[in-house]
């Protein structure tokens, strides 16, 4: 593949989509609950935010909270931010009103564009502590307090914007929070380029997008996974996507496959299982997908043979981050290897490094993974701390443990704070979790480390079953010598625990440091 061109210097990711999709007019861009969003009407709806924008009094470099449930509504927002050189912080919209306090006060953000289901919530926060929100935009809002705005009328009000800020690749774009798998999130700093980059080295690429493909993701748009999946890649293609502004239940995203009929699925692994164990999981005849995705945590190599046996469409399983945006680690396409997150995507480069930080170049040693790419984020705002031990020179700092097989394929072995040493050897609980998962009884697992009354540590698993009423002491023994028989005798679970689920982040990813801190308690 050749390797694309870098862009312009003077570059506006918004302008670049609307550029690329001038013939396009009347075709779908996006399909959410209320209707269907035309290229051409997302292109003129945007360049409005961008005016209503300035006529706020936003300028250049401001920071705006986006606070919005996924729907046309969102791409219109984020883009015209974009576009008037405003800076969107896109934000979980399943946290509590302290938490959009902190970030009220971290970013400063001078506007909010918030959905009316969660302007009781961001209005709490709001009188929680200092903020600089001077301007309120409501999207589907009925009751808008005193000076805010209603999105659509607001929008209507406005003569589009005729030119995009004079922005150039490097120029901040917007923010993302880190999901908080592992405490406080931070403000990760994107730019314009990084979107570019993330769209021309993985959605065409290794995907294969087309612009005839439906994209459906259940990863939301506030998660760089899900902003990649509904808005970068797509409308670098002219595909359409469709947006569901409920949580991905199965049941939701079940209605989705079978009547918007999306080609192309964007999931995580908690939600792959869930739909393979729904009683009223739909046949390969009722869906239309060709091809699906899986990142925020590895995918247990049973979860993607028992969707591909179902469904006759691969899930390409790789990892991203918010630091790096999108996914640089991926299977592909007739190249998919389940229980590996795939070799590098062209234009990225991976390092295993020991704990001394010498490079790793054997196969099958476990090691931290750093990459290099051109989609880095360029800090986490105000910390500078934490911003030099992740971004250090060229090289991002994942956080995560990998080891790379004969064959060149990475294989996942669990975050670098959440491996166990036992008998004084590295216990992946990843590796734990995915042997428990191959139990026909079992859902979820997840595997921490506790001390045994000699102050040694052990693995603890965390199960969540299929039928509760499985529950018990016979249960466990069973669990136990199920994984003995698979794995080398240090790393079996001495205890287990059954649960009814397991604590997440709103993104799917396992909060074992919850479950750490459950243990603690007295």
């Amino acid at each position: 593949m050749a390797h694309p061109a870098p862009p312009p210097a003077r570059f506006n990711f918004a302008q670049h989509l609307f550029a690329r999709n001038e013939g396009r007019g009347a075709k779908a861009a996006y399909v959410d609950d209320h209707g269907t969003l035309a290229y051409v009407a997302l292109a003129d709806q945007a360049r409005r935010v961008a005016a209503g924008l300035a006529a706020l009094g936003l300028r250049r470099e401001e920071r705006v909270l986006l606070l919005m449930h996924d729907g046309n509504h969102w791409p219109v927002a984020f883009l015209g931010c974009l576009y008037a050189g405003v800076v969107p912080v896109a934000v979980n919209t399943l946290l509590t009103a302290d938490d959009y306090a902190y970030m009220l006060a971290h970013s400063r953000a001078q506007a909010a564009l918030v959905s009316g289901a969660l302007l009781p919530t961001l209005q709490s926060a709001m009188e929680r502590g200092p903020h600089e929100v001077k301007q309120l935009v409501v999207s589907r809002g009925s009751a808008l307090p005193a000076g805010a705005h209603d999105f659509e009328s607001w929008l209507t009000a406005q003569v589009p914007a005729a030119r995009c800020a004079d922005t150039g690749p490097d120029d901040i774009g917007f923010w993302l929070y880190s999901s908080g798998s592992t405490g406080r999130p931070k403000g990760t700093v994107h730019t314009h380029g990084n979107l570019y980059w993330t769209a021309e080295l993985y959605a065409q690429p290794v995907l294969g997008l087309r612009e005839d493909d439906v994209c459906f993701s259940a990863a939301k748009l506030f998660f760089a996974y899900g902003l990649g999946n509904a808005l970068s890649f797509p409308l670098s293609v002219g595909a359409t996507t469709v947006l569901m502004a409920e949580r991905p239940t199965p049941d939701a995203v079940f209605r989705r496959w079978t009547q918007q009929r999306p080609t192309v699925f964007f999931g995580a692994p908690t939600g792959y299982a869930g739909m393979l164990a729904a009683p009223n999981c739909p046949t390969r005849d009722q869906v239309a997908l060709r091809l699906c995705s899986s990142a925020g945590e590895a995918l247990p190599r049973e979860i993607g043979e028992r969707f591909k046996a179902r469904f006759g469409a691969d899930i390409i399983d790789g990892i991203g981050s918010t630091e790096m945006l999108h996914i640089f680690l991926s299977n592909r396409p007739g190249d998919v290897r389940y229980g590996t997150s795939g070799k590098p995507v062209e234009g990225y480069e991976v390092e295993l490094r020991d704990d001394a930080g010498a490079v790793i170049e054997g196969a099958d040693q476990v090691g931290d993974l750093y990459i290099q790419g051109p989609s880095a984020a360029l800090m986490y705002w105000c910390n500078r701390d934490k911003s030099r031990d992740t971004f250090r020179g060229a090289w991002t700092k994942s956080g995560d443990k990998y080891f790379r097989d004969a064959e060149g394929y990475y294989v996942y072995a669990g975050r670098s704070d959440d491996m166990l040493k036992v008998s004084g050897q590295y216990v992946s609980p990843f590796e734990v979790e995915s042997t428990l998962m191959q139990h026909p009884a079992v859902l979820e697992a997840a595997v921490i480390g506790v001390n045994d009354d000699n102050g040694l540590t052990r693995c603890k698993a965390c199960v969540v079953l299929k039928d509760a009423r499985d529950a018990g002491e016979a249960m466990a023994k069973t669990l136990k010598e199920f994984v003995k028989r698979q794995l080398a005798p240090h790393k079996y679970p001495r205890q287990i625990t059954f649960l009814h689920e397991l604590p997440k982040t709103a993104t799917g990813k396992i909060q074992r440091f919850k479950l750490r801190e459950r243990e603690a308690q007295p």
